[in-house]
């Protein structure tokens, strides 16, 4: 049983359904095995190349997954806020990281030793819901990120990027156009534009630094919608 509810560590490990489902002394262990990191913004956390150590959340902050191509290009594909957990499937593979994990604000975050990860995945029916649970939404993030890459406008990259495919955190969140524009990979001021742009049309309300999302349909009917005469060069 978990004694110091106070830990940010703790909270989010009762927070998980899978967690739950574990004996209390199963629960004490693996809350005894993992462990936190700190990093201040723009820090790399978790580097590409290294070895993966395990299965991680953001307790607080958000980070962003930047892979490199083979001309060195840095493209940052996914944010994770708070509260969600990433890289399963390198924890899954025996080998080397894919990509950078950067501190886009400061940030913590909590590692599920590999070890205890197999184990779970090995032993406990519910942590395997989860994780199939966690590939699919991993799944419909890749084929949102291959419509990204098609997107014709700044205004329907950053619609994307504020949909739920891409954004599971808060509808009305804490993101700044600075880490919008890093995510969609478009400036600040290209961000800022096609912000207020949304915001004309009804999609999202601007106040204080705070993005609320108004209507998620449209932010994706938005982002989805074929280029004019897009059907007549496919015929």
């Amino acid at each position: 049983m978990l004694h110091d509810i106070s830990r940010p560590s703790s909270r989010l490990l009762l927070s998980q359904r899978w967690f739950a489902a574990l004996p209390a002394d199963e629960q004490t262990r693996i809350a005894g095995t993992v462990s936190t990191l700190r990093g201040t913004k723009g820090d790399v956390m978790l580097r590409a190349g290294e070895q993966v150590q395990g299965w991680y959340a953001v307790l607080s902050g958000l980070v962003k997954l930047q892979s490199k191509s083979s001309h060195g290009r840095r493209s940052a594909y996914l944010g994770i806020p708070g509260g969600e957990w990433f890289g399963e499937g390198a924890a899954m593979k025996d080998e080397p990281r894919r990509y950078d994990v950067i501190a886009l604000r400061d940030s913590e975050l909590l590692c599920l030793p590999v070890a205890e990860f197999a184990q779970l995945r090995a032993t406990s029916m519910a942590f395997n819901h989860a994780l199939a649970d966690q590939l699919n939404m991993r799944l419909g993030q890749a084929m949102a990120i291959i419509e990204t890459m098609r997107l014709r406008t700044p205004e329907q990259r950053v619609a994307m990027y504020l949909g739920r495919h891409l954004w599971h955190g808060p509808r009305k969140m804490s993101l700044s156009q600075e880490e919008l524009g890093v995510l969609a990979g478009l400036s600040r001021q290209t961000v800022n534009a096609a912000l207020k742009s949304l915001e004309q049309q009804g999609l999202v309300a601007l106040e204080f630094g705070r993005v609320s999302i108004l209507d998620d349909g449209g932010l994706m009917a938005l982002a989805l919608k074929p280029e004019p005469g897009a059907a007549d060069d496919a015929d």
